[in-house]
């Protein structure tokens, strides 16, 4: 049976306002509107639909100047219409406004979104425009040495490629528009980029246990291609302090987190920032945690599952991503992502959460003093032993209290949470560390992470509790059976499952690890 997505759209009758749904596809993908089916996707008719079949297609041609089939169509006796919406090249609006079919929902683009998708329907990015009155004997000699460096090593290009003047070397690399260099050229070769384009540097910053509680910062400007090496300079000599071990008698470096892994989602955020926003990209090293936020976007068809899978390339800034990648800064088009959940994985530390926010991209990486999976495991063992998961609980609660290190819990909220996580089963508690890595999942994705089957009995008994108490939410709050549901922590689920967390790490030396 189909199912509503991005391309199918379910209506029990006809609202003129549903021209917007028609505009959301025709700036999308296309799509296929149903009038006269409920939310489950089952028909319940349509009221005159004969003279709907008359009179949509002009609406749609006089309000939004497109063309669409509607047909008539019939099942057990009633009628229904469909609409079915092709793909246009160009930017259509209802009432002066743009819509876009994203996932099985239709958003009004504004501001910087708006002006990406007017770009694109254009043929055009961002990064493609010149910037007039700009001379090439302005540009970096030092950046121009890096990337033919840089390319000599990755072998992306021939010594005979390398060995041009550097206008030839920017002609190559399509970085010219006319006569005139683009704006890509000018964020990857100039000294001062910031003189064209605000906010074109990385700002870092390391703090204590609280976001408000800066210790010291600097901030690495400089071309796009020298602001990489910069920046992982830094982080690597002053942000991040190496663990010293022997493999013989060769000293080796461990870094908290795989430097593979760090540099890839550093140019990935330089290289697919939205350069329009004004906004430095910007990196908090705290303790136990390193985040990294560019006002970069997935593109607004995706969803994060989509984006934290295999997915094809497509690149905010193309041009600036060529040259990072013919400079062998990007390794593979398309599966960066996947790199750093490898390295991490590798390096024994949680996968990176991804967070899109405040209009723009976050990866939060974490230490080795998160829980591993094997301790996980023995909480549960605890847990389901009522002799000792009163003592669990018990040594929790002073343990949090007496740490007093949680930036989001209050010393008040605590004794509460506790004894919200007493009257819990342990796989309700277990689910929510399953969702603790904020990416929201289908209910047999939860049942599956707990090692249980989606059965009707189970989801009341383990999920069901959760939902009443507010600690987990579902993503389709109007529509609680959709076939769409997923589920994610709400901010109490979020808090207990890091009161858990960090009264799990203190124990961690007494549970064997």
């Amino acid at each position: 049976m189909e199912q509503e997505s991005q391309t199918i759209e379910w209506k029990e009758s006809w609202r003129d306002e549903y021209l917007g749904w028609i505009c959301g596809y025709a700036n999308a993908k296309g799509g296929t509107l149903f009038i006269g089916k409920d939310d489950t996707g089952r028909v319940v008719g349509v009221v005159k639909a004969k003279k709907l079949l008359e009179d949509l297609p002009n609406k749609i041609r006089d309000v939004l100047g497109i063309m669409a089939d509607v047909e008539l169509r019939s099942e057990n006796g009633l009628d229904y219409i469909a609409v079915i919406v092709e793909p246009y090249p160009y930017p259509v609006n209802y009432r002066g406004e743009y819509h876009y079919r994203t996932g099985s929902t239709k958003q009004v683009l504004k501001g910087t979104s708006l002006n990406k998708f007017l770009l694109n329907k254009s043929g055009l990015k961002w990064d493609t425009l010149p910037v007039p009155g700009v001379p090439i004997d302005d540009l970096d000699h030092v950046a121009f040495k890096l990337f033919r460096d840089s390319a000599a090593r990755a072998k992306r290009l021939d010594e005979r490629e390398l060995a041009v003047s550097n206008e030839e070397l920017l002609d190559a690399l399509h970085l010219f528009d006319r006569d005139q260099l683009k704006r890509a050229a000018v964020l990857l070769f100039h000294s001062k980029p910031e003189r064209f384009v605000t906010g074109a540097y990385v700002k870092i910053g390391f703090f204590g246990e609280s976001a408000t509680d800066l210790k010291f910062q600097d901030e690495v400007k400089g071309s796009l291609l020298r602001q990489v090496e910069g920046t992982m300079d830094l982080l690597t000599t002053k942000y991040m302090q190496a663990a010293i071990r022997y493999e013989g008698i060769q000293r080796v470096e461990e870094y908290p987190y795989p430097v593979k892994a760090l540099r890839e989602a550093v140019v990935n955020a330089i290289a697919h920032k939205d350069y329009s926003s004004g906004n430095p990209v910007q990196i908090r090293v705290f303790p136990a945690r390193l985040e990294i936020y560019n006002q970069g976007h997935i593109p607004v068809e995706w969803s994060l599952e989509k984006f934290l899978g295999k997915h094809p390339s497509q690149p905010a800034n193309p041009d600036i991503a060529n040259t990072f990648f013919r400079a062998g800064f990007i390794e593979q088009w398309g599966r960066g992502i996947q790199l750093i959940l490898t390295e991490c994985e590798a390096h024994g530390i949680p996968r990176p959460s991804f967070n899109i926010h405040f209009d723009g991209l976050e990866i939060r990486f974490k230490d080795k003093s998160e829980v591993s999976p094997g301790v996980i495991s023995k909480l549960f063992d605890i847990i389901s032993d009522p002799v000792r998961v009163k003592k669990f609980f018990d040594e929790m609660e002073r343990y949090a209290v007496h740490r007093k290190e949680f930036e989001k819990i209050g010393e008040g909220e605590i004794p509460e949470l506790t004894s919200m996580a007493r009257n819990l089963e342990p796989k309700s508690l277990k689910i929510i560390t399953v969702l603790g890595n904020d990416v929201p999942m289908r209910r047999n994705e939860i049942m599956e992470g707990v090692e249980l089957t989606n059965q009707t009995k189970n989801v009341k008994r383990y999920l069901d509790p959760l939902l009443n108490e507010g600690i987990v939410v579902p993503t389709v709050s109007d529509r609680p059976q959709s076939r769409l549901q997923k589920y994610i922590l709400s901010d109490t689920g979020k808090k207990l499952a890091l009161l858990l967390t960090e009264a799990l790490i203190d124990m961690n030396s007494r549970l064997g690890h």
